[in-house]
């Protein structure tokens, strides 16, 4: 007997990456071995010396086949395996072990877009549809569009075990959004890129495609973030820590901002739930901050932050890592 195993990885298309993703057929009981790709399709290696290399590092079922199959994260590697220029997992791994006894949590919110043949789903042919202000979280079918995909997602999500913890319709007509967490930075990073995959994969069979451009429509409409929610042990523990946080953010507010996904300043406006991406603010229950307290923590004195800059097509890998290291490297 055999199964089936779709390995995915993330390519190396500039300036926002993205999946790929190939299927091979194993024996029943063995485990997931390397595999190698054409990288020269990929955006990874030059025709003359294309050959990359996937590792497998998170593996779950696969709800679409079922059965046995199963769905794998890879890291890409070189042929000496070592970890290619593109692999931004390499490097989370990295900070991710070396701060591991502070015990860093995240929860990622994933806002995108439904398309549909060249526009936002629930936009009328040749025009607009009425102003933002009842979409978000909203019911009926002048309101909510696409929602047979979402639930579809979100119990394939669920099938496959993921730590996905919520979805919403949000501010735009065709925008939603699924949270994955709270995990650690490895686990939410992975399981992140393995649910837009499994995104991208569902919206085919409705015929939609699925974008996460920060910004899908010019004007007065709200963008797609990835706002990403961060803790410590301590900042679980005590407000001093939350403060302290907020604090070390500021200190490398433009190296994390370029960081962020591109394309940030057309977001970043000021406007529409957002904090200029020139300036950096702190605030409790400020959806106009770049990193907002909740009231609860306030109230509490202890919990967990949301910075609000990241944008919908960042890479998680690189988000959890700046995010942890310039935290952590406080000691906080």
């Amino acid at each position: 007997m055999t199964y089936k195993a779709e390995y995915i990885w993330i390519d190396g298309t500039e300036p926002t990456a993205r999946l790929r993703s190939k299927t091979r057929i194993l024996e029943d009981g063995a485990d997931l071995p390397i595999w190698g790709f054409d990288g020269s399709s990929t955006n990874q290696a030059p025709g003359d010396n294309s050959d990359c290399v996937l590792r497998p590092v998170f593996s779950c079922p696969d709800p679409i086949r079922g059965g046995e199959d199963v769905l794998v994260m890879c890291e890409v590697l070189l042929i000496d395996m070592s970890p290619h220029p593109t692999n931004s997992r390499a490097q989370l791994e990295t900070v991710a072990k070396q701060y591991e006894d502070m015990d860093p949590w995240f929860g990622i919110e994933q806002e995108y877009t439904f398309f549909k043949d060249g526009r936002p789903l629930g936009f009328p042919s040749g025009g607009f549809p009425a102003p933002q202000g009842f979409y978000y979280c909203g019911v009926g079918a002048d309101e909510v569009y696409g929602r047979d995909v979402v639930e579809a997602h979100l119990e394939a999500c669920l099938e496959a075990g993921l730590a996905i913890s919520g979805i919403n319709a949000e501010v735009m007509p065709g925008q939603w959004e699924f949270q994955v967490g709270p995990a650690s930075p490895l686990d939410v990073s992975d399981q992140l890129w393995l649910a837009r995959w499994l995104l991208y994969r569902i919206a085919e069979e409705f015929d939609i495609s699925v974008t996460i451009d920060p910004k899908p429509v010019k004007g007065d409409w709200n963008g797609a973030g990835a706002h990403t929610n961060f803790s410590t042990k301590a900042m679980r523990e005590g407000y001093d820590a939350v403060i302290a946080a907020c604090e070390a953010l500021g200190e490398k507010a433009e190296e994390h901002v370029k960081s962020y996904g591109a394309g940030i300043e057309d977001r970043l406006t000021g406007s529409h739930e957002t904090a200029p991406w020139t300036e950096y603010s702190y605030g409790v229950s400020n959806r106009g901050a770049s990193v907002r307290i909740p009231w609860q923590v306030a109230q509490e004195k202890k919990g967990y932050i949301e910075d609000r800059r990241p944008n919908a097509n960042k890479d998680p890998n690189k988000v959890t890592r700046l995010i942890t290291d310039t935290v952590c490297s406080r000691a906080i």
